[in-house]
């Protein structure tokens, strides 16, 4: 009975590890992971996805995401060129293209990510004005994925986006940005303004020539206006009249009669007993 308790219980852990063995041996990997095999510690390559094989207790698997990763970089302190204090945060869009360096190259790949994504946002935005930051947002972005893809193109790490989502400002320069837009309407108010008189003082002085050029035009005009005040409810007008306004209104003067003398007749012209001052008359004794 001793020994085939024996044999009953060496039986049941030879089909424990059996078990084991064979629980260890199949893995399966979905689409988006990659498995990075270590034989006796030594990298031999990357599988999957699907059903792989691995020796038990001689090779290792460390399993390794390939979707894009969204990372939140936390609020950095950064001190633009023209020394503001503004905290910035953003987030940054990552993907592993090569799971073996991710896992060689680099200890805890994310962390590193997130560290190195941080400091170069300081890096970059302490480069630029404050209305640099505000105003060329995209280009930002721009330069620092293009550095951040630089730096972890060794670790097998492909940065596709970078996007900043707050630039937060103390109360005080708010106020100060404040007064200066209000500053800026203002200008572009009066320069509006400006053009427009002068655009005007153009259009009076094209009309000034152009009725100077037309007489009758005047007249037109003249009347008009009259016609324009005639309907206002003013029991009294005053309307100043030019003097050469009226020129074309009152024609030339009336011809004489006919059998009117149209000059005087000269001395000389004149007959005996007619003086300069009267008409005929008798004539005086000599």
């Amino acid at each position: 009975m001793m020994f085939l308790d024996l044999g009953s219980g060496l039986s049941l852990l030879v089909l424990v590890f059996l078990l084991l063995v064979l629980f260890k041996l199949f893995h399966i990997l979905r689409e988006y992971e990659r498995a990075v095999i270590f034989t006796l510690g030594r990298y031999t390559g990357a599988k999957g996805p699907g059903l792989i094989i691995v020796i038990p207790f001689l090779q290792q698997v460390v399993r390794v995401d390939m979707r894009v990763i969204t990372m939140d970089i936390p609020p950095q302190d950064v001190i633009s060129r023209d020394n503001v204090s503004v905290q910035v945060n953003a987030v940054v869009y990552f993907r592993v293209v090569d799971p073996g360096k991710a896992i060689i190259q680099v200890e805890r790949f994310l962390e590193a990510t997130s560290q190195l994504a941080q400091t170069t946002l300081r890096a970059v935005l302490g480069k630029h004005e404050l209305d640099e930051m505000l105003s060329e947002r995209e280009k930002l972005n721009l330069d620092v994925q293009t550095i951040l893809d630089a730096q972890t193109d060794g670790w097998g790490i492909k940065v596709t986006n970078v996007e900043i989502k707050h630039i937060d400002l103390n109360e005080t320069m708010v106020r100060a940005m404040a007064r200066q837009a209000e500053a800026e309407r203002d200008r572009r108010a009066k320069v509006i303004h400006a053009e427009g008189e002068r655009q005007a003082a153009q259009a009076l002085a094209e009309a000034a020539h152009t009725l100077a050029q037309e007489p009758s035009a005047m007249q037109l005009r003249y009347l008009e206006t009259l016609t324009q005040v005639a309907g206002d409810k003013s029991s009294t007008l005053v309307f100043p009249v030019p003097v050469d306004l009226l020129a074309g209104f009152m024609g030339s003067p009336r011809p004489p009669l006919p059998g009117a003398d149209r000059s005087p007749l000269p001395p000389a012209d004149r007959p005996a007993g007619q003086n300069d001052a009267a008409g005929p008359g008798p004539a005086r004794p000599e």
